[in-house]
């Protein structure tokens, strides 16, 4: 018999995870169940080909993995209405940060199966990393079901579920690191004359190639900025004004208020 898929929460995440299933062949949309309070959400997945609950506890009756795709602050109302349905076979994938595998069993009230997972937003074009952990009663071909799910839309990476909270840093909250510097370069550019559209259209493909050879020139990030940046250069006066300005320490405070944060919301 096929394996049911549900999704609590039809989101853009939700929507990205379920999109890249179905583009890669991970399931046929008959095997996907939807479930949200909005209406108009879960009608463009009716659209599909997927099919809707009625309720989440009836998408978790009749899924064998089921994503829990909502907001933290709405996880333990969720639960709640969902433990019933919830038996020995079923799996639960949570994706809210913050949300251990523990709150989530405590919450259904027996030590169920959990997978914790932490996307980011561009699993929406493909090309998401996602961290995974999962707790003990997940099997090695469950754990292997549900990384596949993510692996259609990007990479996936496991982790210890100890390191789900700094990896937000990391992955997840990392994208808009990423724009706020292609905002700084762009902000510069224009400042000096240069048309802003032209601007970013640069640093787009320039930050395209920095990736491109990161991933597969097989040299690390130090060997890499040795490689543009010559002696006595203009590089390397660039270089120079980042370290005046401590800027790996700019870097790191950020990714540990992140993580700080996240513990702070954690559950």
């Amino acid at each position: 018999m096929d394996r049911m898929y549900g999704f609590i929460g039809c989101g853009n995440m939700a929507s990205a995870i379920l999109g890249g299933m179905l583009a890669g062949g991970v399931c046929a949309p008959e095997q996907l169940m939807v479930y949200d309070v909005s209406a108009e959400k879960c009608e463009t997945f009716r659209q599909k080909g997927v099919f809707v609950a009625k309720d989440a506890a009836e998408l978790v009756r009749r899924c064998d993995v089921v994503v829990l795709a909502v907001k933290p602050q709405v996880y333990g109302s969720v639960l709640e209405g969902i433990k019933d349905a919830v038996d020995e076979t079923k799996i639960l994938v949570s994706i809210a940060a913050g949300i251990s595998t523990d709150y989530v069993k405590k919450a259904i009230g027996f030590p169920c199966k959990v997978v914790r997972a932490m996307p980011n937003t561009p699993l929406l074009l493909g090309c998401g990393a996602t961290a995974l952990s999962r707790c003990p009663s997940v099997t090695d071909s469950e754990f292997e079901e549900v990384s596949r799910l993510f692996s259609a839309s990007g990479i996936v990476e496991n982790l210890p579920e100890e390191s789900m909270n700094a990896v937000i840093s990391v992955n997840g909250s990392s994208p808009a690191y990423v724009y706020l510097f292609a905002k700084a370069v762009i902000d510069s550019a224009v400042a000096q004359g240069i048309e802003r559209k032209a601007a970013k259209r640069l640093i787009i493909q320039t930050l395209k190639g920095s990736a491109k050879m990161l991933d597969e020139s097989g040299m690390e990030p130090d060997e890499l900025i040795k490689m543009v940046a010559s002696p006595g250069g203009t590089t390397l006066a660039a270089l120079n004004s980042f370290s005046d300005d401590d800027f790996e320490k700019v870097i790191d405070n950020a990714m540990m208020a992140c993580t700080t944060r996240a513990g702070e919301l954690a559950k």
